[in-house]
């Protein structure tokens, strides 16, 4: 084998692997971004996630307002007690 053929076999196979490789990927839902940093496309607990950091900001949001209110400790003993009757 003379060295042109080594090189254009070479070429061939790094061709496929890098085909099969990007098959595979896309099947799995995995692309990339701008730096070659895997993104995986579809993670299934992504929505629940979402739904759990939403609820726990509306929390701390509440809780923001019960400790930066103003008003006396009964008041604020009586806000406690209706949030948790929620």
């Amino acid at each position: 084998m003379n060295p042109f053929e080594m090189v254009v076999a070479i070429i061939i196979v790094i061709t496929i692997g890098k085909v099969l490789s990007t098959r595979f990927r896309a099947q799995h839902g995995i692309s990339e971004d701008e730096k070659g940093n895997a993104i995986i496309a579809n993670d299934p607990d992504a929505g629940r996630l979402k739904e759990e950091v939403k609820y726990l900001k509306e929390r701390v949001a509440v809780l923001e307002k019960i400790a930066t209110d103003g008003r006396g400790a009964r008041e604020l003993e009586n806000e406690i007690e209706k949030l948790r009757d929620r």
